[in-house]
């Protein structure tokens, strides 16, 4: 044994462990090749300016067409809204086609390199919410389409969606380049970073202020300190004080308010509540004891965001014994739709027993912290995710932010999204492919404004639908 304790030097003593790293601290062994040079030696094969391109072939499905074939399995009389809030700006055109665009990034050069993917992280779904101290985070908060997929799709998204967030804010179009441009940048920094840090050190990494001054984002202060604020106050209580009022006897109830809201039968008031018994065996037992301490009062039916209009989606008014609310989301969780495009790029189509394990499985691989109420379940059939509703949750509008502005949030979003991918890829290996030069900067935006453009392109399309009647959609929801 030697004087440090022998663990390298005897080494026949420590069993090799499945998931562990070699038992050595000098690199790989004789003959390996590093992460770094291996993401290194990918650009032999895909060119960093191999990321400009995009598909031209015409056997691309319609706009109308695929976004009519995403609304199969939701609710009929929702799917106008959808429709509707989707024909309002391109930007909001991109947010609801997420299929759409993987449709086409299955035809884009790939690395090879797999992570952990949000599937749909456009510029809008990232966002400050609670941890359990109190405290506020911000990090990707919509994993709906989460997979294990190409890095790229969610960079090549992000990057789109600024483009389009710029231009509907009406920055100049050198702006909204630069904005693709600053997201690719930061991220490729942030992964470099990370590949430098202990490994403890970059899983922790940038999951608050931090990323402020790391990201050189100082013109965004002003505009984060006034969502930090509005946030604190986006509670349960605050909610279920607006939402819902008193019933004889005590408790509460919500109060309907179409067409985001609305009371539901007794019967599926009775099944959603039932599947709260699912639900508590998905979460760690620590907090079984918490959630013991309220007792369910009312359901009711919300309506959410664009991508998911149309989905089922319930709200469960708990009450403690001082009449202190706090709220679940219960949320349909659906098949991703980035599956069938997996197999397009030659990846087996994931077997999923459980659609809402999916989600959360995939949001805790990419977060730092999640929300510790975060769980699973099934209603009469249907598998959804479970969350706290309103846990001091803030978002900024991509779309109303000031030409000044665009770049920083451009720059804090890719250095959230490269900390998002690190969970599950080495940091070496994709920090090893994007280097140090601009060069992948540059591709990215090139693809990003004629994304842009082709997305333009569907929205005029899908608007021109509406107004022909070929899809119907209720404009101004």
């Amino acid at each position: 044994m030697s004087e440090t304790g022998g663990v390298v030097a005897g080494a026949a003593r420590v069993p090799a462990v499945r998931g562990f790293a070699r038992p050595s601290g000098e690199g790989p062994a004789k003959g390996q090749v590093s992460p770094k040079e291996e993401g290194k030696a990918l650009r032999d094969s895909v060119p960093r300016s191999a990321h400009a391109s995009i598909d031209t072939n015409g056997d691309r499905p319609d706009a109308v067409t695929a976004v009519d074939a995403s609304n199969h399995g939701r609710i009929p009389g929702l799917t106008p809204i959808r429709i509707g809030r989707m024909a309002a700006t391109p930007f909001a055109f991109l947010r609801g086609s997420a299929g759409l665009m993987a449709y086409d990034l299955a035809r884009t050069p790939l690395t090879g390199i797999g992570a952990q993917i949000c599937g749909d992280a456009h510029a809008a779904n990232f966002g400050l919410y609670g941890d359990a101290r109190g405290g506020l985070v911000m990090d990707l908060n919509d994993f709906d389409e989460t997979v294990h997929g190409p890095w790229e799709w969610d960079l090549k998204r992000l990057t789109t969606s600024l483009v389009l967030a710029g231009r509907e804010a009406g920055a100049d179009e050198d702006t909204c380049r630069k904005a693709a441009y600053f997201a690719t940048g930061s991220y490729r920094r942030t992964m470099r970073l990370l590949a430098k840090l202990p490994v403890l050190d970059a899983w922790n990494a940038i999951a608050d202020e931090e990323l402020v001054s790391h990201t050189d984002a100082h013109d965004l202060l002003g505009t984060l300190e006034r969502v930090s604020e509005k946030a604190r106050g986006n509670t349960s209580g605050r909610f279920a004080a607006k939402s819902t009022e008193v019933v004889e006897g005590g408790g509460r109830r919500f109060v309907d308010a179409p067409p985001v809201l609305r009371r539901v039968p007794d019967d599926e008031a009775s099944a959603v509540a039932r599947s709260l018994e699912e639900y508590l065996a998905s979460l760690s037992e620590d907090r079984l004891p918490l959630l013991a301490r309220y007792a369910v009062h009312d359901v009711a039916f919300r309506v959410v965001g664009t991508g998911s209009v149309g989905t089922r989606s319930y709200v469960v008014l708990l009450l403690d014994h001082r009449g202190e609310a706090l709220v679940l989301q219960v949320k349909e969780a659906r098949t991703s739709v980035l599956v069938p495009h997996l197999a397009t790029i030659g990846l087996p189509v994931p077997e999923v027993a459980h659609e809402g394990r999916r989600v959360v499985l995939g949001q805790k691989r990419m977060q730092v912290v999640s929300d510790i109420l975060l769980g699973w379940t099934s209603v009469e059939g249907r598998p959804f995710q479970v969350r706290q509703f309103r846990n001091r949750k803030g978002s900024v509008d991509p779309a109303a932010l000031a030409a000044d502005q665009i770049d920083d949030y451009a720059r804090m979003t890719g250095a959230l999204l490269a900390r998002a991918h690190a969970h599950s890829a080495d940091p070496r290996l994709i920090a090893g492919y994007c280097g140090k030069s601009e060069e992948l900067d540059e591709a990215v935006a090139t693809f990003s404004v004629a994304y842009a453009d082709r997305t333009e392109a569907d929205h005029a399309e899908l608007v021109t639908a509406v107004r022909a009647g070929r899809i119907v959609g209720e404009l101004g929801v």
